[in-house]
């Protein structure tokens, strides 16, 4: 097959675009185990490994090539880890995990032909399932069987913003929430680790951090308590940018984020639900299709197909 120049040749494969996220994950991983103990190592494995072993199975039941060497899995469920409560069962971390790797992904033809992210789908049919166990967060430091605590967005729906951490505290991740969501510092590292090494680009992350600060201003909540509040940060850098479920064209990818920041703070402002991030985002990756098909560049001189009536 000839194809017209230029032709570019590198050693850029999704192994190593997936080795570089799981290790812009680490930052966060350290965190929530300096915060919440050796469950949260314990919890993140748990994920990996179903991940892996879901993978694994679906491609031998199904006689597909294996393709666990990509190591996409393994950030997957790294990232289902980081959308759960340390106190989360194990069990219910694999069927998670079932659902994120066989339900989402695999079903749909593997890698780069699911059309939602497989963690946020995953962590939304876990809050469907298991409601009081995805929303039993303990304080930094505390026991696992300790008494549940207000997570900052909890707070801010009760009319409590009297209790609220310090932003300093929200910053670095000393407070309630989701094992791997709380340190928004680290994960604010490891996604301009991401953009420096040109895994993602700047545009969602910027775009939908910025939509979320606005919409916030608009909805006359707290911007900054908005941004560093429940799945924001890892939303941005880690969830929305997945190649297979976002836009492929900058325009796309500014609509796309909009959206997501857009319905985030309209499930937080309006609905019973505190949180709406994974929500946002699966809403929007279910229009990606049509957003990059109004925003792609018509190349100079081209005549399309007319469709027959």
């Amino acid at each position: 097959m000839i194809t017209p120049s230029p032709h570019f040749r590198d050693d850029i494969n999704t192994r190593k675009i997936m080795l570089t996220v799981a290790t812009a994950l680490l930052p966060a991983l350290v965190m929530s185990i300096f915060y919440f103990g050796i469950r949260a190592l314990l919890l993140t494995a748990v994920c990996v490994v179903s991940c892996v072993v879901f993978e694994y199975l679906f491609a031998k039941v199904t006689k597909k090539p294996v393709t666990i060497s990509d190591c996409s899995a393994v950030v997957t469920g790294i990232i289902l880890a980081f959308n759960v409560p340390v106190t989360l069962p194990f069990w219910m971390a694999v069927f998670g995990s079932f659902i994120a790797i066989v339900v989402v992904k695999c079903l749909f033809g593997g890698i780069g032909c699911n059309f939602a992210n497989p963690a946020a789908t995953a962590r939304i049919f876990l809050l469907v399932s298991f409601g009081n166990q995805m929303t039993h967060w303990i304080a930094p430091h505390a026991a696992i069987d300790a008494v549940a605590t207000a997570t900052p967005l909890k707070l801010i729906s009760a009319g409590q913003t009297d209790q609220l951490p310090s932003l300093w505290n929200m910053l670095i991740g000393n407070r309630g929430g989701s094992l791997g969501e709380t340190c928004a510092l680290a994960l604010i590292v490891g996604g301009l680790y991401l953009i420096w090494n040109g895994v993602i680009g700047w545009q969602i992350p910027v775009t939908l951090i910025g939509s979320v600060f606005v919409f916030a201003l608009l909805f006359g909540q707290d911007p900054f308590y908005a941004v560093l509040s429940g799945g924001v940060m890892i939303g941005a850098f880690f969830m929305a940018t997945d190649y297979s479920t976002s836009p492929v064209t900058t325009k796309g990818k500014v609509i796309f984020a909009i959206g997501i920041g857009f319905i985030t703070m309209v499930i937080r402002v309006f609905c019973n639900y505190p949180e709406g991030m994974s929500f946002a985002i699966l809403l929007m990756n279910i229009l990606v299709p049509h957003i990059d098909s109004l925003t792609i560049t018509k190349p100079f001189g081209a005549v399309f197909e007319q469709k027959k009536q």
